[in-house]
């Protein structure tokens, strides 16, 4: 067993570490025209590009912060800055990536996931992609998989062009407002009619600037029985003043395809994460969210699918650990719309030190989604008196021919499981891990091995109250 100390020297060197921002280039704090401007000016923007970003900055000063959820109160954009860039461009090769941001990512493990385990790999550092590769296997089944921006502009265009932010409007409200003002970065996929992409595609996002905001697009096309397995990970070092998070990601499942969207959060402690996560699935379809988040000051996170074909289906799998400090409000939304439609929802979330989880779902069952079914459960572990946790469950059902269940359960962790492991030898602290590892295990089973061992990791540096 790690002594504290060693948990906290592991912390720091994979996730506390800042690098010199001399050789950035950042813009300043705020949100105006002027800097919306710049910033589609900077990205080389086609027109229609400009004019979306400033149409989406009205929007975003027309509409107001949300009344409810957690408090934004410490979420001032006047000191945010908006986009950040290092002064490279992006690299095909890690050899060509600057040595102190590929040192960075290789402290993170990124390069060695690419080689063991993943089909290619997309490495965001603040506001832009520093690299982006996909292995030569991958390209001659016709996959794209690249940064957004070429997406918007390249052999896919028209097709990208068609749905970026069409899934997530910009007038819903008032972060997806500012994401489309601001956005920059991200990954582009099309996977074509009848490509199974047996292994991972993975986007790995860092932001390393204090005080500022990161606003990258991930856009998902998948043709027609096809399949991907997408993973994304998310980092931030700890600083004394708020950083934001406002990414956004659009899924379309093609007919009959399979979609696995994994995420492993673990933004530092004085990070607003805002993400916006949605998906429309066709006929036959699946979608699997597989969602693990272990940071931030605040959180608002609920991915959304849309079942509109017969026989659509989605799956939610997710854990949330909180700690001194954190809010974290989290869950899943599913719309019916087809004909015998699935959903299932298997939520867990684990609070400490004063930490609060708010798990929220809502189910929603049109008139015309006959024979639908839908399972929710939700379990939330609780391993001190000061902790919070509640659950708010929305069920909305126009049709009578539909089968839903929901489950909620709110519990501590026993002391006769404690002192069943004690009497085998095991010391007190490392029960209580065990304990708690083997409660995240169903979504831990759910990851490749390398990510399941990153997500046990975690948890053990939560519980040792090592990570800020």
């Amino acid at each position: 067993m790690k002594k504290k100390s060693q948990i906290d020297d592991i912390n720091r060197s994979m996730y506390d570490f800042k690098d010199d921002e001399k050789d950035f280039y950042r813009l300043e704090n705020g949100l105006t025209k002027e800097i919306v401007e710049t910033i589609s000016k900077e990205k080389n923007d086609p027109e229609w590009m400009k004019e979306f970003r400033l149409k989406s900055l009205e929007l975003y000063n027309s509409i107001p912060v949300p009344d409810w959820g957690p408090s934004l109160e410490g979420l001032n954009m006047d000191s945010i800055s908006s986009y950040v860039r290092a002064n490279t461009s992006m690299k095909g090769k890690w050899e060509e990536v600057p040595e102190d941001i590929k040192n960075t990512f290789e402290r993170l493990g990124i390069p060695q996931a690419e080689r063991e385990a993943l089909a290619g790999v997309g490495a965001q550092y603040d506001s832009e992609l520093v690299y982006h590769n996909v292995k030569k296997e991958v390209q001659e089944q016709g996959v794209i998989y690249t940064d957004i921006e070429s997406g918007l502009t390249g052999e896919y265009a028209e097709l990208a062009r068609s749905k970026f932010m069409h899934l997530l409007p910009p007038n819903e409200h008032k972060f997806l407002a500012l994401h489309g003002a601001v956005w920059s970065g991200g990954s582009f996929v099309y996977v074509p009619k009848g490509v199974h992409l047996d292994i991972p595609l993975q986007s790995y996002f860092r932001l390393n600037a204090a005080g500022a905001g990161q606003f990258e697009h991930t856009l998902i096309i998948v043709d027609d029985d096809a399949y991907l397995h997408f993973i994304e990970g998310c980092s931030a070092p700890k600083y004394n003043v708020a950083n934001l998070h406002a990414g956004c990601v659009e899924i379309y499942v093609g007919k009959n395809s399979t979609v696995r969207y994994s995420t492993i959060e673990n933004w530092s402690k004085n990070m607003y994460n805002l993400n916006s996560k949605r998906a429309i699935v066709e006929e036959g379809g699946t979608i699997e969210w597989i969602s693990g988040s272990f940071g931030s000051h605040t959180s608002y996170l609920y991915p959304t699918s849309i079942l509109k074909g017969d026989r659509s289906k989605s799956e939610y799998t997710g854990i949330t650990f909180s700690g001194n400090g954190q809010d974290l409000d989290t869950g899943t939304r599913v719309v019916h719309i087809g004909k015998d439609t699935t959903s299932f929802v298997n939520a867990k979330s684990i609070s400490k030190s004063g930490g609060k989880n708010t798990f929220r779902s809502s189910i929603e069952i049109k008139e015309n989604a006959k024979r639908a079914k839908s399972s929710v459960s939700c379990a939330s572990l609780m391993l001190d008196n000061i902790s919070r946790s509640d659950t708010i469950p929305s069920m909305d059902v126009r049709t009578s021919d539909a089968d839903l269940g929901h489950e909620a359960k709110i519990g501590k962790i026993s002391e006769d499981a404690i002192f069943y492991l004690m009497s085998r030898g095991i010391s007190e602290e490392e029960a209580r891990q065990m304990i708690v590892t083997g409660f995240a295990n169903p979504v831990a089973k759910e990851l490749p091995l390398e990510y399941a061992v990153e997500m046990n990791n975690l948890i053990k540096l939560e519980m040792e109250g090592a990570i800020g």
